[in-house]
């Protein structure tokens, strides 16, 4: 079957998956929103104990391995309408903690990187601050708030690698327009203690590596391995779509995929990565979105 094929199945399967994604957003109460908090994350903590099918990385090594396999950097402070500065100031403490837990970690084959089981739960007396946090389409503070930048740089470097992504949870809301952005809609991953997490297994011959580190303005992470890439990918979106919904708002909908090339720059493969379904926070100028293939 050819690229064209699988995406043009892929397309079909999206505007279905849509259909299931366009419910009207349901605002919980703050007791159920306690109860299903506790109970997905005492079953995360069973899973950690009890399931041994999945063996965590643990071992940090300040030496870098020799090969860079990948490398992202975001900024660290943006002008954010209605959100206060200080919250990112914190978001930066925050993140500078974080990183210091998972800087140097070593991925042997088959072991699996998980964000929470390296960083822990980020409470006060960590350290850690009240920074910017989305729930339910809203923004509030929250003590941890701003990890989901860690959470995004870490996915799109591993999908520049062939590491495989094992858990990665999209974002239910779509904050921002696409003024300035430099990577496609849905690109990141979302981070709750502990339920929500990013896991990433290597499923390599190869011992990779994890550097994170913080200069003055931006966030930095590399992929680094034993061995030189015999692959580079190219991260794409294809088959967007803006729908509006019954319920008088508008959904944003994609898939997230990646060309692979060798080491001629010749295309041995086209990816599917994940797709996402947002509840846009703003409103969409339509005719100035396309579809793309």
């Amino acid at each position: 079957m050819t690229y064209l094929q699988n995406i043009n199945e892929e397309w079909v399967v999206l505007k279905l998956n849509a259909l299931f994604h366009s419910e009207r957003p349901v605002s919980r109460s703050e007791l159920r929103m306690f109860l299903g908090k506790l109970y997905f994350t005492w079953r995360r903590y069973f899973q950690w104990i009890f399931n041994r099918s999945i063996k965590y990385a643990a071992i940090i090594n300040d030496t870098p391995l020799p090969y860079l396999i990948s490398t992202h950097s975001t900024p660290l402070y943006r002008n954010l309408r209605n959100v206060d500065m200080w919250l990112q100031q914190n978001k930066v403490t925050n993140l500078k903690l974080a990183a210091v837990k998972i800087n140097g970690l070593v991925l042997k084959p088959g072991e699996t990187f998980s964000l929470w089981r390296l960083v822990g739960k980020p409470t006060r007396v960590k350290g850690f601050k009240e920074g910017m946090v989305l729930t339910n389409g809203l923004f509030r503070p929250g003590v941890g708030g701003g990890l989901c930048q860690l959470s995004n740089l870490i996915f799109w470097m591993a999908i520049h690698t062939p590491l495989t992504v094992t858990e990665r949870w999209r974002h239910t809301h779509d904050v921002f327009p696409d003024t300035n952005r430099t990577q496609p809609f849905g690109s990141g991953a979302t981070v709750v203690y502990n339920y929500i997490d990013l896991q990433i297994r290597n499923d390599t011959s190869q011992t990779y590596q994890l550097l994170l580190w913080i200069s003055d303005l931006e966030l930095h992470g590399e992929w680094r391995s034993e061995q030189s890439r015999t692959q580079t990918y190219e991260v794409y979106e294809s088959n967007h779509l803006i729908s509006q919904e019954w319920w008088g708002g508008y959904m944003r909908h994609n898939a997230i995929r990646r060309r692979v090339f060798d080491t001629d720059n010749k295309q041995v493969g086209d990816d599917f990565i994940t797709e996402n379904h947002a509840i846009m926070m703003y409103e969409p100028m339509l005719p100035e979105y396309k579809e793309t293939v």
